[in-house]
């Protein structure tokens, strides 16, 4: 069959669509035939993923970052609403390419071009937060305020944009009430982040679900509250290890549902990008193995 290749030039801090030519010849390389066609903007990625689902290209495959695959995973669930999806294939062209780290997938394009070849894949959960779907990590609260200053900082690249622009958000120290309810539990208070992770690292330095695992049937998150900037400092370079979750202010569980209301609304971003800039109220749920990922090698 023939593979639909779906390219965002603005994915890498729009350093992508001069790849282009690098991409076709490592998949020509590579002995994949395929057609290929490039973004224009915002939803032109789940536009385009849906027609090309339905008109039976297979794999579909994302020339990109995070927030092209989110785009991508989208556009095949708007196709196909129950069922598993895919099989995609990912040539990472974004900043962090957290998906690609969390699934051991190949960061060079010749190398995840032959993987695609192969066709080899890993069933993995997705997670839906109300009606949108994620492949990696969402989060309320800081998190997304990260993301609005990530976006803000031109002037940097690479992962240390995000380290940047976290440094910039605990200075604003945003605070939220939030009502909490999962599948054994509920917490009902202040909150400063809240991180729905499918898988454990995002933003390329971070593991803010470090038990996270794409392929249990749940979601992982984690909550936590800290009172002062320098609270939230001191928790800043454990959260790059996952350690964070250790300290008595941070919690984190498994479920299949998480139910979150806000007060007062917060943003939130799915898959690095930003969905709402204030929402009150999000349901999250766990969809177990829904998507299969090329990863070019099998999985015991």
């Amino acid at each position: 069959m023939t593979a639909m290749v779906i390219l965002n030039p603005y994915s890498g801090r729009w350093n992508a669509g001069h790849r282009r030519a690098e991409v076709e010849d490592s998949l020509h390389t590579a002995g994949v035939e395929f057609e290929i066609t490039q973004t224009d903007g915002p939803g032109h990625g789940t536009e385009v993923a849906e027609k090309a689902s339905r008109a039976g290209f297979t794999p579909i495959i994302v020339a990109g970052g995070d927030g092209a695959i989110g785009e991508v995973v989208n556009g095949l669930y708007h196709a196909q609403p129950e069922g598993v999806l895919g099989p995609i294939g990912i040539l990472p062209l974004g900043t962090a390419n957290d998906l690609a780290h969390n699934l051991g997938l190949p960061l060079d394009l010749q190398s995840a071009s032959e993987a695609i070849s192969r066709g080899l894949t890993r069933r993995i959960d997705l997670g839906i937060a109300n009606d949108r779907v994620f492949s990696n990590n969402s989060a309320v609260g800081l998190e997304p305020v990260v993301t609005i200053e990530n976006a803000r900082m031109t002037w940097l690249r690479g992962v240390v944009r995000y380290l940047v622009a976290a440094l910039v958000a605990i200075a604003r120290k945003p605070t939220w009430d939030m009502q909490l309810e999962w599948d054994d539990g509920r917490y009902d208070g202040p909150v400063s982040l809240v991180s729905v992770g499918n898988c454990p690292v995002t933003g390329g330095l971070f593991r803010m679900a470090p038990a996270a695992d794409p392929s249990d049937g749940l979601l992982t998150f984690v909550y936590g509250y800290a009172p002062s900037r320098f609270r939230m400092l001191t928790l800043l370079p454990r959260a790059m290890s996952g350690e964070y979750v250790n300290d008595r202010a941070i919690h984190q569980h498994h479920t299949r549902q998480l139910v979150i209301r806000s007060r007062p609304a917060t943003p939130i971003q799915l898959d690095g990008e930003l969905r709402a800039s204030e929402i009150q109220e999000v349901v999250y749920r766990c969809l177990p193995a829904r998507l299969d990922v090329i990863t070019g090698e099998t999985r015991l």
